[in-house]
């Protein structure tokens, strides 16, 4: 069976370029031209992953990623955001937002290709039957399960494997090239950074008073700090 992408795009030439290339890689190409028609897509035939335009006609892109990730039927789709807003503070709303990757146009169709096979790669890997635990915080990589202090909480796919990275790796430093290559699949380490630093400050907002545990190590990286400071 075909994994199917839906694109939300307004620009032909666009559309016509992501159909091909995207199709000449197996996937089976779904269409909406406006954000209104895009989410009601998406929430209706539920995609394997999608790729949505910034600026669109109806609802903005940035509307439609909220939407999304805040229906539960709907918030686990991976999504790419695909925009010719390429200021860093434009990516960063869109991160925050919930998207899990961001491609500025105009773009390489190969290297769009491969994101989204990554992407669609990195929400599929079936882990190991195992939990982690770290103080409060627990997490069961079977389930996509996570407690603090015996209470759930929601992540995201992407914040699960960030901090199952940081807490099995407790007490190391953690390049941001190196969260990219082992979270996101991404072999090729000159993809903009900021997506880990993105991603590290919304998993710490939801880690509350574990929070001060993630540490930015300042020119090199990120530790989890297992043992608490005075």
């Amino acid at each position: 069976m075909q994994d199917s992408v839906l694109v939300v795009e307004d620009e032909p030439d666009v559309v016509d370029l992501l159909r091909y290339n995207l199709g000449r890689a197996g996937f089976d190409v779904l269409i909406a031209t406006s954000g209104d028609r895009g989410l009601d897509m998406a929430r209706k035939m539920r995609p394997d992953i999608i790729v949505l335009d910034l600026m669109l006609p109806g609802m903005t892109g940035h509307e439609v990623c909220r939407a999304l990730k805040s229906d539960t039927n709907t918030e686990v789709i991976p999504l790419v955001m695909l925009t010719a807003k390429g200021e860093p503070h434009e990516r960063v709303k869109g991160l925050e937002l919930g998207a899990d990757d961001y491609v500025t146009k105009p773009f390489s169709p190969r290297e769009l290709v491969l994101r989204v096979q990554a992407l669609l790669k990195r929400h599929r890997v079936v882990p190991r039957s195992e939990t982690i635990q770290v103080e409060g915080i627990y997490l069961d990589k079977t389930s996509f399960e996570a407690k603090l202090d015996g209470k759930r909480f929601e992540l995201t796919t992407t914040e699960f494997k960030l901090l199952s990275v940081m807490l099995e790796r407790r007490g190391r430093t953690l390049s941001r090239e190196t969260l990219l290559t082992d979270v996101w699949g991404y072999q090729n380490t000159s993809i903009d950074t900021r997506t880990v630093d993105t991603h590290m400050r919304r998993l710490r907002e939801k880690l509350g008073k574990y929070s001060g545990r993630l540490e930015t190590i300042r020119g090199e990286g990120y530790r989890f700090n297992a043992v608490a400071e005075d």
